[in-house]
């Protein structure tokens, strides 16, 4: 028997991960009543299984480690890397609130900021990483959320936005045999991107029909807000910019097939084609880089190969693989065991076989790659690949490990002005409607334009939750709006 249960709220948020809690979080320290709606069992969204990473400028981790940097080196970097589709006016007004209103404020409300990574694009390093990576930062947020009196309804799908007139009034929504309506005066939408569910990838990147793409993002990323968003006359830009992983291999327990699995602290592995052939610089593996050198093979999908000592630190950014920074090293193995897109051999010429490339050629790849090793090199001679955290391929067993595209980040989304407020096809704010994180390219529609510098997904994804939360919670009748501190 099911009931319908009606609940009164000041500020209802749609989705439970990075930008949807920080959404939360500012509009309860605005003085709102707040729900947020998870479809999944736990929240967390793509944030909690992310590399906990974020651009972030002029940190205290920066200072102590000697390194300078400012917005205007931070926004050249941006457009440089991301080229003419980057937003402008939504990178300057992250970058410059970088410090204070990311890094401070994620301190006080639990975030323990551990240390920097270099990521392809940045002329200095300022990608900055939480503790536990995505794990921690996101459980900490989640308690943070929970200890200012939020509400989080889990296993709670949405099924409409109520709308009166011109305005959003609440939504619908179903947790178990309930019917909910729950009536807000405004409504976030932080519903993550849509690159779990591939048929929506392949409506808006039909030329990769032809070859095997997997889905790649958090599981509840399956373009549902995408949907309701434009049945409320949302407008929708940049949708066919997508992020996608090289460094990825089919998830084996996925009955539909379709999951993909990216694995990492590899040091030393080369790709090769199906050809037999290395064609990349296995070092610039981000999605700048690494995606389109993979996208470019033909038929599209390459081979990461390894010997046994290279995979003694091996991680898999999955739930059933690893929690936190602690991988499940039982559970890593019993994937190379049983993988049947990973193939194994006492010899390099039996691995060859086993992926039916060229014998030849693929022997004279790795003796390149071993001779290279062997001189002492800096680096190899085909790609320029750095050696120093390479060996040669000399202890068996090998490994293939297959690889496909892996459709990880969307840049592209429904578009907002600067406070979050989602726009319609005259780009006018429909009342009562925000929109933040990946549902909105990261922030405002395309914040990162083609590509991405990596710290800049996560980051404006909580960011901009939080500049929605703080607007939403203003026509709500609470607080001031989002009122930050530039660091200029």
């Amino acid at each position: 028997m099911t009931g319908k249960k009606i609940i009164k709220t000041d500020v209802v948020i749609i989705g439970g991960g990075g930008a949807g809690i920080a959404a939360g979080i500012e509009a309860l320290d605005a003085g709102a009543k707040v729900i947020i709606i998870e479809k999944g069992a736990e929240p967390g969204g793509a944030a909690i299984t992310s590399g906990g990473g974020c651009l972030i400028v002029g940190s205290p981790l920066q200072e102590k480690a000697g390194i300078h940097d400012t917005p205007d080196i931070a926004f050249n970097d941006w457009i440089k890397w991301g080229g003419a589709s980057a937003d402008e006016v939504w990178a300057r007004y992250y970058i410059e609130h970088t410090l204070h209103d990311l890094y401070h404020w994620a301190e006080k409300n639990g975030v323990k900021w551990v240390d920097l990574k270099g990521q392809e694009g940045n002329s200095v390093v300022r990608w900055t990483r939480a503790d536990d990576s995505g794990y921690g930062l996101m459980n900490k947020l989640i308690a943070s959320y929970k200890a200012k009196g939020g509400n989080l309804m889990t296993s709670t799908a949405l099924t409409g936005i109520s709308r009166e007139g011109d305005r959003v009034t609440g939504i619908t929504a179903k947790s178990g045999a309930d019917e909910l309506e729950i009536a807000a005066r405004t409504v976030v939408v932080a519903t993550g991107g849509f690159n779990s569910n591939i048929d929506m990838v392949f409506e808006v990147r039909p030329e990769l029909k032809t070859g095997r793409v997997m889905e790649g993002s958090g599981v509840g990323a399956t373009g549902d807000g995408h949907k309701l968003l434009r049945e409320l006359g949302g407008y929708f830009t940049h949708m066919d910019q997508i992020w996608f992983y090289v460094y990825s291999t089919p998830d084996y327990r996925d009955p539909r097939g379709r999951r993909g699995l990216a694995f990492r602290l590899v040091p030393g592995y080369i790709w090769v084609n199906q050809q037999g052939r290395r064609f990349h610089n296995e070092s610039l593996s981000g999605g700048g880089t690494g995606g389109p050198a993979m996208l470019a093979q033909n038929p599209r999908h390459a081979w990461a190969i390894a010997d046994r000592p290279m995979l003694a630190n091996m991680t898999v950014a999955d739930p059933y693989y690893q929690t936190g920074e602690k991988p499940k090293r039982d559970k890593i193995e019993e994937l190379l065991e049983n993988s049947p897109f990973i193939k194994k051999a006492n010899t390099l010429a039996e691995l060859a076989d086993k992926i039916e490339v060229d014998q030849a050629t693929f022997l004279n790849t790795v003796e390149r790659y071993n001779d290279a090793i062997a001189k002492g090199l800096k680096n190899e001679p085909d790609f320029g690949k750095p050696l120093g955290a390479s060996k040669a391929f000399d202890t068996a067993p090998y490994y293939a490990i297959q690889m496909f595209p892996l459709a990880r980040k969307n840049f592209g989304g429904v578009k907002t002005d600067i406070r979050c407020r989602v726009l319609d096809k005259h780009f006018e704010p429909i009342k009562g409607l925000y929109a933040a994180g990946e549902v909105a390219g990261m922030a405002g529609g395309h914040i990162n334009g083609q590509a991405g510098l990596e710290g800049t997904m996560l980051g404006p994804s909580i960011f901009s939750g939080r500049v929605a939360g703080g607007w939403a919670a203003e026509e709500a009748g609470h607080g001031q709006g989002f009122v930050g501190k530039a660091n200029r």
